[in-house]
C-alpha cells in the first residue's frame, strides 16, 4: 500500500549515503542516522525522508509520529517522490497528520509524475476505489512495468471485470499470471479460479488448486470462495498431487 522501502538512496549515487542505508539495512541506525541527521538538516531531501522514516518506525531514536511528518513534509516540499509518497501514506492513514484522502491523492500524484512505482500503484488503487477505472489502468500499467505485482492483479481485475476496457478473459489471466509468478496472493487466486472455470486458460483443476493453496497460505481471502469447487472436482490422489506442486518453489517461467 505504499508503505514500503521508506528507507532511499536517491538517485545519484553518494558514498555516504550509500554508507548509511547500508548501516540501516543491517540495523544500525545510530550510524545510519549520524550521517543522514547533518545532511537532512542541510536540506537534503532523501537525508529529511529516511530521518523521517526513523521517527515513523522508532528506529534508533524514540517513536513519533508528528516528527515525522515534519520531516517527511520537508522531504516532499523539496520534491524527494519518496518523501511525498511517504507523506501521502501519513495522510491516507491519518498518521501523525490529519486523515485526508484528497491530500494523500495529490502527493501521491506528485510521486507518481516522477516515476515512483508504489505511488504509482496507491494512486491507481485510490482512483479504482473511486470508480475512475481509465486512470486507475494507466497508473496501475507504469507501476506494473517496473514490476510491482499488486497493479498486475489489478490489471487482471480491470479486464476481467470490463472496468475501463473491454472484458478480455485471456488479458486477465496473463496479467494475473505474472503477478502470481510474483507471489501476489490474490492473483494467485483468481488464477486458480480461472484455471477451474476454464475462464481465458484452458482448464486444470490440478493446477487451479495448486494455485489456490499458494493464495491461501500466502493470506488471500479470496482463495477461500474457490476452495470447495476446487477440492471437491479432484481425486484425493490429484488434490496430493496440487499439494505437492504448491509446496515447491515458484518456477521462474511457466506455470506448475
Amino acid at each position: 500500500m505504499g508503505w514500503l522501502d521508506r528507507f532511499a538512496r536517491g538517485k545519484v549515487p553518494d558514498d555516504a549515503m550509500a554508507t548509511a542505508l547500508a548501516a540501516a539495512q543491517a540495523g544500525d541506525y545510530a550510524a545510519a542516522l549520524s550521517i543522514w541527521e547533518p545532511m537532512a538538516r542541510a536540506g537534503n531531501a532523501r537525508a529529511q525522508n529516511n530521518i523521517a522514516a526513523c521517527f515513523s518506525g522508532g528506529h534508533g531514536v524514540e517513536e513519533n509520529a508528528e516528527l515525522a511528518a515534519k520531516w517527511f513534509r520537508l522531504s516532499a516540499a523539496s520534491g524527494d517522490p519518496v518523501g511525498q509518497r511517504n507523506l501521502a501514506t501519513l495522510h491516507f492513514r491519518g498518521d501523525g497528520v490529519p486523515q485526508d484522502d484528497d491530500e494523500a491523492m495529490r502527493l501521491y500524484r506528485l510521486a507518481a509524475g516522477q516515476g515512483d512505482a508504489l505511488a504509482q500503484d496507491m494512486l491507481s488503487w485510490m482512483l479504482a476505489e473511486q470508480g475512475d477505472y481509465e486512470e486507475a489502468r494507466l497508473y496501475a500499467e507504469q507501476a506494473a512495468a517496473q514490476g510491482v505485482a499488486a497493479s498486475m492483479t489489478r490489471l487482471g481485475n480491470l479486464h476481467h471485470d470490463a472496468l475501463g476496457v473491454e472484458r478480455d478473459a485471456g488479458a486477465a489471466v496473463a496479467w494475473w499470471t505474472r503477478a502470481a509468478m510474483l507471489g501476489d496472493a490474490d492473483a494467485q487466486a483468481m488464477l486458480g479460479a480461472a484455471h477451474l472455470t476454464g475462464g481465458g486458460v484452458a482448464a486444470d483443476p490440478v493446477a487451479a488448486l495448486c494455485w489456490l493453496i499458494r493464495a491461501r497460505d500466502g493470506g488471500s481471502k479470496l482463495a477461500h470462495k474457490f476452495m470447495p469447487a476446487a477440492t471437491g472436482a479432484l481425486s484425493g490422489e490429484e488434490r496430493a498431487e496440487a499439494a505437492r506442486r504448491a509446496s515447491s518453489p515458484l518456477p521462474s517461467r511457466g506455470v506448475p
